[in-house]
């Protein structure tokens, strides 16, 4: 390792002590945007040493929430084992594999369905709520309060997403994971066609059709595979009211992906372009929400 003074080197050593030597350095991992992310053998085994970013509180991240959510989903089979944690840092089991190809995923996402039917019928109650409309506002006074500005698409978000939170209110909240990007679903070498979900940092109590909308426009299932998806999680044939809910959802989702670029914009240290981030999740929300079938989703989700 290099320099003995770095956080990296002391955490490391640290852990050490408890889940084995570390041989080699550790490795860092690509694809993060929140986190700082390594491969670090501890002892006989490979795992996943996570650091969080600086500020992530403030994007609706509870630390505690991940860990109870992480080592319910492991124990669930569908997620990689947690190792450690603390308030510096998470350690899961490194799981050989690589993201779940995005052609075999929108062609079958039985599994993936089957995963998040599983963790949001667990009966897990975490200790937070993840809730859009909420999250809007919360992201707006951070951004306010560092005195940027909001941009009039900001505004215009919030404004869409509260008319579709009162056609599909959280009346019913559920254990979900809320983070469904590419990246967090694994497909392993030992079972490709299984898939595990990884990084629940932001789960928390709120509406499972926000995951399944999640899942769908971060993957760009066209609407045969967003069926595909409805039937495998309900095991039924998808219906109008529940095909409303899942293309409404994938507009919070959106508005979502936009708002926290913009907040990371004004509180991240990583090398990254946000703003870049947040352009482009606005322009496919405005394009979604231009759909003139908009009215008619919203009516038939409410019913």
């Amino acid at each position: 390792m290099t320099d003995p003074g770095e956080p990296l080197v002391k955490i490391v050593d640290r852990l050490a002590a408890r889940l084995g030597p570390v041989s080699g350095e550790p490795e860092p991992l690509d694809g993060g945007i929140t986190n700082r992310n390594y491969r670090v053998r501890f002892g006989d085994r490979d795992c996943v040493l996570r650091l969080p970013g600086r500020d992530t509180g403030l994007l609706g991240i509870d630390r505690a929430a991940e860990r109870v959510a992480t080592e319910r989903a492991a124990a669930l089979g569908i997620a990689p084992r947690l190792l450690a944690a603390d308030a510096e840092c998470m350690v899961t089991e490194w799981l050989p594999g690589a993201p779940m190809d995005g052609d075999r995923l929108r062609a079958d996402p039985s599994s993936a369905a089957r995963a998040l039917r599983t963790f949001h019928d667990s009966g897990l109650e975490l200790p937070v709520r993840f809730w859009i409309p909420d999250l809007l506002e919360d992201y707006a006074r951070i951004i306010s309060q560092r005195g940027a500005g909001l941009p009039d698409s900001y505004r215009r978000t919030q404004r869409l997403v509260a008319r579709i939170a009162d056609a599909l209110p959280l009346t019913d909240p559920a254990p979900c994971h809320d983070d469904l990007l590419p990246g967090n679903i694994l497909a392993t070498r030992a079972d490709p066609g299984r898939a595990m979900l990884v990084d629940w940092e932001y789960a928390g109590m709120g509406h499972r059709y926000f995951d399944l909308g999640n899942l769908a426009v971060n993957n760009d299932f066209n609407e045969d595979a967003q069926d595909r998806l409805l039937r495998a999680y309900f095991d039924a044939p998808p219906t109008a009211g529940r095909r409303a809910a899942l293309h409404l959802m994938m507009l919070v989702s959106d508005a979502r992906e936009a708002a926290w670029g913009v907040v990371q914009g004004s509180i991240s240290e990583l090398d990254f372009d946000f703003g870049d981030y947040a352009a482009q999740h606005f322009g496919r929300l405005d394009r979604n929400a231009s759909d003139p079938r908009l009215e008619d989703w919203l009516r038939a989700a409410a019913a």
